[in-house]
């Protein structure tokens, strides 16, 4: 079975953030890495040469596919800010209505810019979706 190429890193974080050309882009990713960082109570590290991530847990699928992830984490992509893992938030119906706006995908979440977000509800989410994958609820 193939391996994750997605694997935590040594690589900066800072280094990461301050490469974002886009000031405004780098702020609201800044801003993300801080909120990720207090709901979670884990440290930002690298996964992979893009994605921003905190803490970790071992998933494993029907497929019998499994491997090791961030609990949650973000990517500065070309379009927009990709958010990964808040699907496992158990309130994740009733908070997604009030997030602002966002798209969302399979398992992704899709920012344009964190002003048109409640970061309050954004932080709630990420909190729950950290809890329920350190105690294997997802």
């Amino acid at each position: 079975m193939a391996e994750n190429k997605t694997r935590p890193t040594e690589a900066s974080v800072e280094h990461y953030l301050e490469a974002i050309a886009d000031e405004d882009r780098r702020q609201d990713c800044e801003t993300l890495a801080g909120l990720m960082a207090r709901a979670t109570g884990q440290p930002a590290r690298m996964w992979g040469t893009a994605i921003v991530g905190f803490g970790s847990h071992h998933y494993r699928y029907e497929s019998g596919r499994e491997g090791d992830m961030c609990l949650v984490g973000f990517s500065s992509r070309k379009g927009d800010i990709s958010v990964y893992g808040l699907n496992a938030a158990p309130s994740h119906e009733t908070l997604m209505p009030k997030l602002g706006r966002h798209k969302a995908g399979k398992g992704c979440l899709y920012l344009r810019n964190l002003r048109e977000i409640d970061l309050e509800v954004l932080e709630q989410l990420v909190a729950e979706a950290a809890q329920a994958k350190a105690r294997g609820h997802c």
